[in-house]
């Protein structure tokens, strides 16, 4: 059978190869010859693309059947496929909720398997893996396994937060969370700084068990950092609207913005306007679980804005142990190189994941959007040399840039263990991606 020609694929920050897709409902049947499994190819970088030398990845969106679900318990069973939207869409008019959600519900399972998803609540509810109790998975030798905690437990520490380089996820099991109704009950606050920032995160982690802020990352001085501070948790039944949650209208990005329209003049006046927005010092209400876990998700193909040469998110932890400056000298580098985002987020998290290589650990994480220019790579380059310096490291599923021996400076032991785990799963690197090539040497 010839083999469909080669065309673009492309994570969610534009960055692009040349592959082929495989599309299936029989994940178990079709994984047999392809070597990198993909989604809705919403990691921003390079993760879900294939390497120069093999094309061919495997789809797996077709393969989204509900195969187990007790409602007593919340345990639920699907195949890999299955986006988050359509899990919303089915179980939250059952009153469950994914027990971690990202900041969008176009994810699938794997997915989220592979990145070892956070969200808002990694400080009371650890990672999406903290929650998986079995996959099914088709790995290096060609066998279909079941692995667990009690089963495989080294393949599966290894494929939790392993970018898809340990096998095929076919299959998830894991918790769903009850929830009281649809609606989230939020608390809005302003910070002047990131001092106040970081007091205010774990003051907030002993109270709410969603939280979050937006900081403005071009403010310096005593303002730097300077945000707001977004708090959450489930409305109670009789707090919340009787009726679910309405879809308003969502519009669509149909072409990619010009450069210019991002510059730096454009994303001060923005952070002005959106520091200024919260008029109050505090203000509170209910609102959808839409507008507060996806608030990007509103605008379909968002990622246009950056332009053609689209944009890479960088994304760091920084440990408790390097000290609450340490958030002040990661920003300070942005601000002196002109690394200007009108994306800046900051969370707080409480515990490392069982995943290997998972990217959270107890800290403070920044993530900021960065349109792609000539000058990204050296941006990319001296902020990861900071981050070294502070003991801290990069998450995987939105990575572009990173050089090898930067990645490999920061996980050190780690990577030493997942790289032996690959040995015995994987001796001979059957699962690559164009980013364990960048990153790993594959």
């Amino acid at each position: 059978m010839r083999e469909p020609p080669l065309s673009t694929l492309s994570g969610w920050g534009r960055h692009s190869a040349p592959g082929r897709e495989r599309v299936g409902e029989d994940l178990e049947r079709i994984s047999a010859d392809v070597n990198l499994s993909r989604g809705l190819g919403r990691s921003y970088g390079d993760a879900s693309l294939p390497p120069d030398d093999e094309p061919n990845v495997l789809n797996t969106t077709f393969a989204d059947r509900i195969l187990g679900f007790d409602e007593v318990t919340g345990l639920f069973r699907a195949e890999s496929g299955l986006a988050l939207s359509e899990l919303n869409r089915l179980l939250m008019p059952r009153g469950y909720f994914s027990p971690v959600s990202p900041g969008t519900k176009f994810v699938t399972l794997g997915g989220m398997v592979a990145a070892d998803v956070h969200g808002k609540n990694q400080h009371k509810d650890g990672n999406f893996g903290d929650h998986v109790t079995k996959l099914k998975m088709r790995v290096g030798d060609g066998r279909v396994v079941e692995c667990s905690p009690e089963q495989h437990p080294d393949l599966f520490r290894a494929t939790i937060g392993g970018m898809g380089l340990t096998g095929h996820i076919l299959e998830v099991e894991f918790g769903m969370h009850r929830i009281p109704s649809q609606w989230i009950w939020q608390e809005s606050r302003r910070i002047q700084n990131i001092d106040e920032f970081q007091d205010a995160l774990e003051e907030s982690a002993l109270e709410w068990p969603y939280t979050m802020g937006w900081i403005d990352c071009l403010a310096r001085g005593k303002n730097m950092g300077r945000g707001i501070l977004m708090t959450g948790r489930w409305a109670e039944a009789d707090q919340a609207p009787s009726r679910a949650p309405k879809r308003g209208f969502q519009p669509t990005l149909r072409f990619d913005w010009p450069s210019w329209v991002l510059s730096g003049l454009t994303i001060r006046l923005f952070n002005e306007l959106y520091y200024r927005k919260q008029w109050r010092r505090r203000s509170s209400g209910i609102v959808s679980h839409e507008s507060f876990y996806y608030p990007l998700d509103a605008i379909r193909s968002w990622n246009r804005m950056y332009g053609r040469r689209g944009f890479t998110q960088y994304q760091c932890v920084l440990p408790r142990e390097a000290g609450r400056s340490s958030a002040r000298r990661v920003l300070d580098v942005l601000t002196t190189r002109g690394g200007a985002s009108f994306l800046c987020v900051i969370k707080d998290f409480g515990r490392e994941s069982r995943g290997i290589l998972s990217f959270p650990r107890p800290g403070i994480t920044l993530a900021l959007d960065i349109a792609v220019r000539d000058d990204t790579q050296d941006l990319v380059d001296a902020l990861n040399e900071q981050v070294l310096q502070e003991g801290g490291r990069i998450y995987l599923a939105k990575d572009s840039f990173t050089r090898r021996e930067h990645f490999e400076a920061m996980e050190g032991p780690r990577l030493d263990e997942f790289r032996a785990i690959r040995d015995r799963w994987d001796p001979n690197r059957r699962f690559r991606s164009a980013q364990s090539v960048r990153l790993l040497g594959d």
